[in-house]
């Protein structure tokens, strides 16, 4: 890792749990994220492949077009270095991508790209798999650099703990806007039913099952049009 004169390894790294600390949302983590790796590592171009709760991958961040045709095409595909750490939870390091054989159609894509090596570096947070972070080097053996690995390995806990911190502030976030949605979608029940909290409640609760439409959807169509859901 490149360091400035009077500026040690561990002053950057709490430098940078500081910005993932300090970014307002999980944009921002990702993209700081990346941002920083390059540098940190010494890698010519970076990337976070973010895995969702219900399983579809979305390409969080990326420093370099390729990168992001990279990801595109592994996710098309469904193979690649990238899906393999994702889906095992180990490090995948390609050290010469014209070598490479265990994807045969991936490499012909990364040579396009003009990639000559690449390190994927899971994002564990237990057992659930958060996402990958991509490192991607112009030459071959661009991360045989002894610290390479080690370095990209912690930047990876870094946003581990960064995006999951992100994705539950949002989750609450969303939680808490559909908590009012119900409140408000209730009020307009109770005041022209004369209704009281539980009737309110019970009518959207039915008219949600009735309908197999989520109860904040209800909620959202009854505040947008002052009518139920037919």
């Amino acid at each position: 890792m490149p360091e400035t004169l009077g500026t040690t390894r561990a002053e950057v790294f709490a430098e940078l749990a500081l910005e993932l600390h300090a970014a307002p949302n999980l944009d921002e983590t990702v993209e700081t994220v990346v941002r920083s790796a390059v540098p940190m590592v010494g890698c010519d171009y970076a990337g976070v492949l973010l895995a969702q709760p219900d399983g579809a991958l979305v390409i969080g961040a990326v420093t370099d077009a390729r990168v992001e045709r990279m990801y595109r095409w592994q996710i098309e595909n469904g193979a690649g270095p990238a899906l393999d750490g994702l889906a095992g939870g180990h490090t995948v390091y390609v050290a010469d991508v014209a070598l490479a054989t265990d994807w045969p159609q991936w490499q012909a894509e990364a040579v396009a790209c003009e990639v000559g090596s690449v390190l994927h570096i899971p994002m564990l947070a237990g057992e659930n798999s958060v996402g990958v972070l991509s490192l991607y080097g112009a030459k071959p053996h661009a991360f045989s650099d002894v610290d390479a690995e080690p370095i990209g390995r912690i930047i990876a806990r870094h946003a581990t703990v960064a995006i999951s911190s992100s994705r539950k502030v949002e989750d609450l976030a969303r939680a808490v806007d559909a908590r009012k949605l119900v409140g408000l979608a209730m009020g307009i029940l109770m005041e022209r039913y004369d209704l009281d909290g539980d009737q309110a409640f019970e009518v959207l609760r039915r008219y949600s099952q009735h309908t197999n439409t989520k109860l904040h959807t209800v909620a959202q169509q009854l505040v947008d049009t002052r009518r139920l859901p037919s």
